[in-house]
């Protein structure tokens, strides 16, 4: 009824190290979801939290999702922005962007949150980048007697998010009470659960953090809480054919992503204002 993946441990900059869900090598995607990684719980005091230099982005959108702390984000279109919980940044990169995450040098004590990537679908692939900052009142909250859920994006449970994605997906943040069912979206081919805190079950078999359920394609399912959990439910449509993801770049054709090698290495991106920080160069 469903397949685990379970995440490997990648650094993200100096001081930072993350679970790595997607991509899998039993599974590449979840409907468009491309990418998923997950950043602490982790204290940062008297360290410099997150540092991710400047780096590019082509064919896909970044969403990230804040749970403690603040990340600083710089773009090339000229963004800057602080995410702080429960807030959500969204950029586009479409034929190409730079940007860079930071923890501002005032930072608070603790550094948590996700960000995935959605691969564009093909006619947008090529389209002009754009950065979406969304505050937390405007993130759709359900309360479903001991389920509280954040629709952070696409459509799900009778909620839509504001964010704007090109492609047919959902992603929702559930916060599980002891001993509350939740049942995925069965509108959605694609769905899968990970396992932020807590412990849920599947069929019967518990789960714990660090854990992605996928589940099999037209088959109802639940997820009930062995205690109070804290999960990412998210999917939607399969991909409109399939992707190449090589370092930062997603597309459907090789070649482009050959394009976009090279165009990192001759200096052709643009660059990210106010961030003087020496751009990541080409992976070896």
């Amino acid at each position: 009824m469903a397949d685990l993946l379970p995440g490997r441990e990648v650094p993200l900059g100096k001081y930072t190290t993350v679970q790595r869900m997607l991509p899998h090598r039993e599974r590449r995607t979840v409907g468009a979801w491309c990418f998923l990684d997950h950043f602490g719980p982790q204290s940062v005091i008297n360290m410099p939290g997150m540092q991710v230099p400047p780096h590019p982005h082509m064919g896909l959108q970044t969403v990230t999702w804040l749970l403690e702390g603040e990340v600083l984000h710089r773009d090339s279109l000229g963004s800057l922005r602080t995410i702080h919980p429960g807030q959500l940044n969204l950029m586009t990169s479409g034929h190409g962007i730079a940007h860079s995450e930071e923890s501002p040098k005032d930072h608070p004590p603790s550094l948590h949150g996700l960000q995935l990537w959605v691969a564009l679908p093909k006619p947008s692939e090529e389209v002009e980048p754009s950065f979406q900052h969304h505050p937390a009142e405007t993130i759709p909250a359900l309360d479903l007697a001991g389920a509280k859920l954040r629709v952070v994006a696409g459509s799900a449970y009778g909620a839509t998010s504001p964010v704007h994605v090109l492609s047919p997906l959902f992603y929702v943040d559930a916060r599980l009470d002891r001993g509350i069912e939740l049942t995925l979206p069965d509108e959605w081919p694609e769905r899968a659960v990970y396992v932020v805190e807590g412990v849920v079950a599947l069929d019967g078999e518990p789960h714990g953090p660090g854990t992605m359920i996928v589940m099999r394609a037209d088959v109802p399912a639940c997820i009930s809480a062995i205690e109070r959990a804290h999960v990412m439910v998210l999917g939607g449509a399969p991909l409109d054919g399939e992707r190449h993801v090589w370092w930062n770049f997603v597309s459907s054709s090789r070649a482009r992503i050959e394009r976009a090698k090279a165009d990192w290495r001759s200096g052709s991106f643009p660059t990210v204002p106010g961030d003087e920080t020496e751009f990541i160069p080409l992976p070896d």
